[in-house]
């Protein structure tokens, strides 16, 4: 996986995360406040500026109320992980 894919993956995850942030009408804040972590990580997370641990990621998915699974799917190029 070169420099680019990785950016890409980080990009996708952002978006997805923004998605069903916003399908459960949550704000950066409130997401921040479930999962534990500052808002201005939230917001780095949505941009794919950050690499987040799967303990945050873990926690991100219980504030949404859904598994780390669902919070991963349809972000592409996780064969590169496995």
């Amino acid at each position: 996986m070169n420099l680019h894919d990785e950016t890409f993956l980080l990009v996708q995850l952002g978006a997805r995360i923004r998605y069903l942030r916003q399908e459960k009408k949550m704000s950066q804040l409130d997401l921040s406040i479930e999962a534990n972590v500052a808002k201005n990580y939230i917001s780095d997370l949505e941009r794919g500026t950050r690499n987040p641990t799967v303990l945050i990621l873990n926690r991100i998915a219980k504030a949404l109320e859904i598994d780390l699974e669902e919070l991963l799917k349809g972000v592409s190029d996780l064969n590169y992980l496995l």
